[in-house]
């Protein structure tokens, strides 16, 4: 269930993901924000994204893991 609010999170960010890719920033997302195992993972981060102050943070969080995935893929081509 949280995985199709991580699909609405993207969406309204303008963003397209390969599932791999959306299952990995899902899982560091939910790690990152101490949601992981908890009783609801989808209504808090439905909740989260609702705030504006921690819908803030999630976009610079999604923001900085494309970059920091970015330069990985990057120095795989150039090694």
């Amino acid at each position: 269930m949280s995985r199709r609010i991580m699909r609405k999170i993207l969406e309204e960010m303008k963003l397209r993901l390969t599932e791999k890719e959306e299952d990995e920033l899902h899982k560091e997302l939910i790690r990152h924000f101490g949601l992981i195992g908890g009783t609801n993972e989808c209504t808090a981060l439905e909740n989260a994204w609702m705030d504006p102050y921690v819908k803030n943070r999630i976009k610079e969080f999604i923001e900085a893991w494309l970059k920091h995935r970015q330069k990985k893929e990057q120095q795989v081509y150039i090694t």
